[in-house]
C-alpha cells in the first residue's frame, strides 16, 4: 500500500461534532433536493412548457447523475483529498441551483440538475470519508453514523413535507434558492472545521477507463430498471440497455485487473464485511423506496389523502428512523454490527408485513401508523448497521472508495425497489374490479409483500454474516 501524504492524530478533534453537523448539513440538501421536485413537477410543466413525460427528467436527471458518478466521486476522496473535494463540489453544488432557480427553459433546468448530480455525487462520498477520518473512536464514530443516517432519512421525508408549500407559497424556483444559503455556510464554515483525509502519494494516477465505464454501466443500469415498468421488462428497450449495462460493466472489471492504479482495486472486495454490508444496504433501500412509494399510493389513491397531508403523516416515519439510526450506533458498539443486522432487519420485515395488511376500508390510525413506527425504525437502525458492516475494516486511504461504493449501492437499490414494487402493483391490480380502490388495494397488498421479501433476505445476509463470524472466530478442533 502506498505511503499517506497525512495521518489523523491520536488525539479526538474537539471540532468533530461542530464538523459533523456541518457535514449533516450538506447531506440534508443533497437529500432533500433528490426529492422536493416531486411536488414542484405540475408547476414546472406548466411553466417551461415540458412534453408529456419531459417534467419527470428535472427528476430522473438528478438521480441517474447522483448514482452513476458515486464511484468516481468517492475515488477523488482517495486521491485529491476528501475535504478539498468536499469543497469543490458544494461549490459546483451551489452554481448549479443558481442557475436552477432562474432556468428560463427546460432543458437549461435539466442541464442544470445533471451538474447538481455531479456535484451530489461529489459531495456525499467525500463528506462520509471526512466524517469516518474526523472520528477515530469506534463508538464515537457509531453514533456518527448514526446521526448521519438519521439526517439522510429526515432529509428524504422533509423534501416532501416542504416542497408543496414552498412552491404554493413561494414558485418553484425557491426549492432550488434554498440552497444557497445551506451551501454558503458550508463553504464558509468548512475549511475551518473539517479535517482532511488521507491522500495516495503515490497513487494520483487517475484511471479514465475505468471511471467511463463503471459510470456508464451504473447510469445505464439505473436507467434501464427505472423505465421497466412503463417499456416492459422484457422489452426490446429493455433487454438492450441492460446487455450494454452488463457489457460496460465487464470491460471494467477486466480493465481493474490489469491497470497500474484502477479506480476500484478489486482486492477490496476480500473484504466479507465490506461485501456483506453493502449487500444488506441494497436490501434495505430496495424496501425502504420501494415501501416509501406504495405508501403514498395506498394513501392519496386508495384512502384519498392530498399530496400535502401525505406528507405530514410521514413525520411519524421520518421520526421513528431517526430513533432507530440514533439507537443503532452505541448498540452496534455494544452488540456489533451484525446483531444490530438482524434485530432492524427483523423491525423492517414486521413492518413491510403490517403494511401488506393495508384494507380499501383502513385509515390512517390503524392501517398505516402502527406498520410506519415498526417499518421506519427497522430503516434507521438497519442502514447504520450495514453502512458500518461496509465501511469498519477499509484502510483509512480507501475510505472514500468504500464510501462512494456504498452510497452507489443504496442509489441502485432504490431505482431497483421502485420498479420492482412497481412492476408488482400493476400485475397485481385487478382492473376489472367494481370499486377502482379495491383493484388497486390488490396491487398495493402485493407490492408490500415484494417488500417484505426484501427486508427478510437482508435478516438472512445478516444471519449468515453472524454464523460465518462464529465459524471463524471458533479455536479449531
Amino acid at each position: 500500500m502506498a505511503p499517506l501524504e497525512q495521518q489523523s492524530s491520536s488525539a479526538p478533534d474537539p471540532r468533530r461534532w461542530k464538523a459533523l453537523a456541518l457535514l449533516c448539513t450538506a447531506y440534508f440538501m443533497i437529500i432533500v433536493d433528490s426529492q422536493i421536485v416531486i411536488l414542484a413537477l405540475p408547476s414546472i410543466e406548466s411553466e417551461l412548457s415540458f412534453g408529456l413525460t419531459g417534467s419527470q427528467w428535472v427528476m430522473s436527471a438528478y438521480l441517474l447523475a447522483f448514482g452513476g458518478l458515486l464511484l468516481f466521486g468517492g475515488r477523488t476522496a482517495d486521491m485529491l483529498g476528501g475535504r478539498r473535494m468536499f469543497m469543490v463540489g458544494t461549490a459546483l453544488f451551489l452554481v448549479a441551483s443558481v442557475v436552477c432557480g432562474f432556468a428560463w427553459t427546460g432543458g437549461v433546468l435539466i442541464a442544470a440538475r445533471i451538474v447538481q448530480g455531479v456535484a451530489a455525487a461529489i459531495m456525499a462520498p467525500t463528506a462520509m470519508a471526512v466524517l469516518m477520518n474526523t472520528f477515530d473512536d469506534a463508538k464515537e464514530r457509531n453514533r456518527a453514523i448514526g446521526v448521519w443516517t438519521g439526517i439522510g432519512a429526515f432529509g428524504a421525508t422533509a423534501a416532501l413535507l416542504v416542497g408543496g408549500s414552498i412552491t404554493q407559497g413561494l414558485g418553484w424556483e425557491w426549492i432550488f434558492f434554498i440552497n444557497i444559503p445551506l451551501a454558503g455556510v458550508v463553504l464558509v464554515i468548512g475549511p475551518r472545521l473539517l479535517r482532511e483525509t488521507p491522500i495516495r502519494s503515490r497513487e494520483r494516477a487517475f484511471d479514465p477507463f475505468g471511471a467511463i465505464t463503471v459510470t456508464g454501466a451504473l447510469v445505464l443500469l439505473v436507467f434501464g430498471v427505472a423505465e421497466a415498468p412503463q417499456v416492459g421488462w422484457g422489452s426490446v428497450r429493455t433487454l438492450g440497455v441492460l446487455v450494454a449495462a452488463a457489457v460496460l460493466f465487464a470491460l471494467f472489471l477486466i480493465a481493474e485487473r490489469s491497470v497500474k492504479a484502477p479506480l476500484v482495486p478489486l482486492r477490496i472486495f476480500r473484504l466479507r464485511a465490506l461485501v456483506g454490508g453493502n449487500i444488506m444496504t441494497l436490501l434495505v433501500s430496495m424496501a425502504t423506496y420501494g415501501g416509501a412509494l406504495m405508501m403514498s399510493i395506498y394513501a392519496q389513491q386508495v384512502l384519498g389523502y392530498s399530496a400535502i397531508l401525505f406528507g405530514l403523516s410521514t413525520a411519524i416515519y421520518a421520526a421513528m428512523s431517526i430513533v432507530g439510526s440514533n439507537l443503532a450506533g452505541p448498540l452496534t458498539t455494544r452488540f456489533g454490527y451484525r446483531k444490530v443486522a438482524m434485530f432492524g432487519a427483523t423491525l423492517l420485515s414486521g413492518g413491510a408485513y403490517l403494511l401488506s395488511r393495508v384494507t380499501v376500508g383502513g385509515d390512517y390510525w390503524t392501517d398505516l401508523l402502527p406498520a410506519m413506527v415498526v417499518f421506519g425504525a427497522g430503516i434507521g437502525t438497519t442502514v447504520v448497521a450495514s453502512a458500518i458492516a461496509a465501511l469498519s475494516d477499509v484502510p483509512a486511504g480507501e475510505s472514500g472508495l468504500a464510501s462512494g461504493i456504498n452510497n452507489s449501492v443504496f442509489q441502485i437499490g432504490a431505482a431497483f425497489g421502485i420498479a420492482l414494487c412497481t412492476t408488482v402493483l400493476v400485475a397485481n391490480t385487478d382492473a376489472l374490479a367494481t370499486d377502482p380502490r379495491v383493484g388497486l388495494n390488490e396491487g398495493v397488498q402485493a407490492a408490500f409483500l415484494a417488500t417484505f421479501v426484501f427486508a427478510a433476505v437482508c435478516l438472512a445476509v445478516a444471519v449468515i454474516l453472524t454464523l460465518l463470524r462464529k465459524r471463524t472466530s471458533s479455536p479449531p478442533v
